[in-house]
């Protein structure tokens, strides 16, 4: 423990460091931009910094923290200059060696599909498949409605199997159904 470390901020400093990559790469699923993910990654552990001291139950904080992240992404797109404000509209042209994958172009292509789809929707599915969260608890990220919830990750789903099916890469959507 470095000196002058309190048993909170070493527990804190635990906490985040065996979560921060896990929540980046949730936030690059939500906003598509490892910048933009880094920024909503920091939002929700300042937000969990702030409230360390009222959190009684530790092993709500995986949840807490997801709460933090989803609203400050939400929270985020509705800003006017957050929309104006693009770096590129397609990743660049990557180079592969002669090993590489099949799989990156798919993966490429379902993010780029995901991140067509509108924020709340984007939200829901991360929420439901990637968290791998039910109804209720994505109701709770999202601050919305289970109806809502059920609507946005149908309307997300089917736009998703749209564009991926215009894209030829249909398949990879055969285990979200």
């Amino acid at each position: 423990m470095p000196s002058g470390e309190t048993e909170e901020q070493r527990q804190f400093r635990e906490y985040f460091t065996a979560r921060r990559d896990a929540v980046r790469r949730t936030a690059y699923l939500l906003c598509g931009d490892w910048h933009w993910a880094d920024d909503l990654a920091q939002t929700a552990f300042m937000r969990l910094a702030v409230s360390w001291r009222k959190v009684r139950d530790r092993e709500a904080l995986d949840g807490y923290v997801r709460t933090c992240l989803v609203r400050a992404y939400l929270a985020d797109v509705r800003r006017v200059w957050r929309r104006r404000e693009r770096s590129v509209a397609e990743p660049p042209d990557v180079f592969g060696h002669a090993g590489a994958s099949e799989a990156a172009p798919r993966r490429m292509a379902f993010a780029a599909a995901l991140r067509r789809l509108p924020p709340r929707q984007r939200a829901a599915l991360v929420c439901r498949y990637y968290q791998d969260l039910d109804v209720a608890a994505t109701a709770a990220a999202l601050g919305c409605s289970q109806g809502t919830v059920k609507s946005q990750t149908a309307r997300g789903l089917a736009r998703l199997r749209e564009l991926l099916e215009a894209d030829g890469e249909l398949t990879m959507m055969e285990g979200l159904r």
